[in-house]
């Protein structure tokens, strides 16, 4: 007999050996179908009812995505991530099926709607002050001013930023990037970029082999030990957070943020979509469709200023 358990185990090692997923989708898989389980309370497939999923649905909704802080309210897992629980049951329903186990339909789980997506920008002199903020007159605002640079010019998400090296070459103007999925792109590295991760790597005196690095005063005996240093992703979100404070940016702002604006950036200026989504190393351009909301905006604001204007006169 097939448990459920055992089969989840199966599952992660076949999306991570046959399918090539990374192992922090391989991570998040096993955290989503680990809450289904322990919810649902069963460890045979063809136990799981109707009504196990639909009170799995409600839970699902009902479900607080963090402790409140005394007096807030409580925030709830928003409909986005209640269907990343639901995508990785209903992978994981299909390989039992093609295991030959009986068990629940997973062509029965539809995902739950969800409000068309807006993207988080910010404007041209928003990100030109972002850029500007950092002092650069010591190592660690060299490498935040740096890091801000090099995610207008390429595009990069933070986890990709964080695994590069400082042996890449930059020399060339282009970097291989591995990406989602350990797929493989290249992003172009503009001039202010690569002359601003040079001065930042030129003024280093440490042996760490990771492009940006931790430079606190907590970090040093990390280094003595011979420790990688490396910046995390939350670290890097942190410094992008700290800089659009300074630079009085009240919106949102995020890496992510800098993504869209260099997507939106390379549209405004006449690339075509299926440039734009090699560039973002977006697997499928319906993903990549939603920057077409923004310049459709931008476009129409374009005709209605500049069209015709003897007729407005």
């Amino acid at each position: 007999m097939h448990s459920l358990f055992s089969l989840k185990q199966d599952f992660l090692q076949y999306i991570e050996i046959e399918k090539g997923r990374s192992a922090l989708t391989v991570r998040n898989y096993d955290h989503y179908l680990s809450r289904f389980l322990d919810f649902v309370k069963v460890d045979t497939p063809s136990l799981i009812t109707e009504s196990m999923m639909r009170e799995y649905r409600v839970f699902l909704n009902r479900h607080k995505a963090r402790e409140a802080k005394k007096g807030q309210a409580i925030e709830t897992l928003d409909k986005k991530t209640q269907n990343y629980h639901l995508i990785a049951l209903r992978a994981f329903l299909k390989y039992i099926r093609k295991r030959g186990v009986q068990g629940y339909d997973p062509e029965r789980i539809e995902l739950a709607k969800t409000s068309s997506r807006e993207l988080d920008l910010i404007s041209e002199k928003e990100l030109s002050d972002l850029m500007s903020a950092p002092d650069t007159s010591n190592v660690m605002g060299l490498r935040d001013k740096a890091i801000l640079e090099l995610f207008f010019s390429t595009g990069l998400r933070v986890s990709e930023l964080c695994s590069l090296d400082r042996d890449t070459d930059l020399k060339t103007g282009e970097i291989s990037i591995r990406g989602k999925g350990g797929k493989i792109r290249v992003v172009f590295i503009s001039g202010g970029a690569y002359d601003a991760v040079k001065k930042y790597l030129n003024a280093r005196v440490d042996i760490d082999e990771a492009m940006f690095i931790d430079h606190s005063p907590r970090a040093h005996s990390r280094m003595v030990k011979e420790e990688s240093v490396r910046l995390t992703p939350r670290s890097v979100e942190r410094i992008v957070n700290k800089y659009a404070t300074i630079a009085g940016i009240a919106k949102k702002c995020t890496p992510h943020v800098i993504r869209h604006s260099f997507a939106t950036d390379l549209l405004y200026n006449g690339a075509d979509l299926r440039t734009v989504q090699m560039m973002l190393g977006h697997s499928s351009i319906a993903t990549t469709q939603i920057y077409t909301n923004v310049t459709n905006k931008f476009l129409r604001d374009q005709f209605e200023k500049f069209h015709n204007k003897k007729e407005k006169k």
